[in-house]
């Protein structure tokens, strides 16, 4: 089983999540409003209450065709939009 973590504009969502359930995952998790620091500097706290430029920590347990469906969808509006992904091993506890 795989990990997908994603830290994504909360403004991309509603591109993101439909393409997470067409590549049939299982679930989902999204967490709102994340801050943090990054190669771009950090989001300030006006910056978060506001919501402008706030994030969202998505995160996906799946198989690797799912895996692989979610990247070829997803590339592209990471390179365009920005955002980060990254994928771990994931065993269930």
């Amino acid at each position: 089983m795989q990990r997908l973590d994603l830290i994504i504009s909360e403004r991309e969502l509603e591109r993101v999540l439909p393409l997470i359930d067409a590549a049939q995952a299982p679930g989902y998790t999204v967490m709102r409003h994340v801050t943090g620091r990054g190669p771009h500097g950090m989001v300030s706290e006006s910056m978060e209450f506001s919501g402008f430029g706030a994030n969202a920590h998505v995160i996906v347990f799946c198989e690797q065709p799912v895996l692989e469906a979610l990247r070829l969808g997803l590339k592209p509006i990471l390179e365009y939009y920005g955002g980060v992904g990254f994928v771990s091993a994931a065993e269930p506890f």
